[in-house]
């Protein structure tokens, strides 16, 4: 996104209102509706599920966490939440700036599971 984009939600300048809270409630429903939205995803209970934004000058970061007493893991419903969260932050900004682009969603660490624990290697 511009540098104009990402200060204006900041500054809570955008037409169609506070984009940040709108796409938190956004990720959030799309965490506890994943098994509607991606086939073969089981419906599970979800304990909890948080998103937070990091605005940078010109992009914002999404991250989420989803946790659950289940015997699997909720990785799809925390991707999920990112994905959705981030075309509401593009619905929501359009008007505005039509360049902006989604990119790189990606697990950063999950525990629990058949699969046990994962952490992602970073890469800097």
């Amino acid at each position: 996104m511009t540098p104009e984009t990402a200060l204006a939600v900041a500054q809570g300048a955008i037409k169609k209102g506070d984009v940040l809270a709108v796409a938190r409630v956004a990720g959030i429903q799309a965490a506890k509706r994943c098994s509607d939205l991606v086939p073969l995803c089981h419906p599970l209970l979800v304990g909890a599920v948080t998103v937070n934004f990091e605005i940078l000058d010109s992009s914002i970061v999404i991250e989420s966490q989803v946790e659950t007493v289940d015997r699997t893991g909720v990785e799809m419903e925390a991707l999920t939440a990112c994905s959705v969260a981030a075309l509401t932050v593009y619905d929501m900004c359009k008007s505005k700036d039509r360049s902006m682009v989604i990119s790189d969603i990606a697990l950063w660490e999950k525990t629990g599971g058949r699969s046990g624990h994962y952490r992602r290697e970073d890469s800097d």
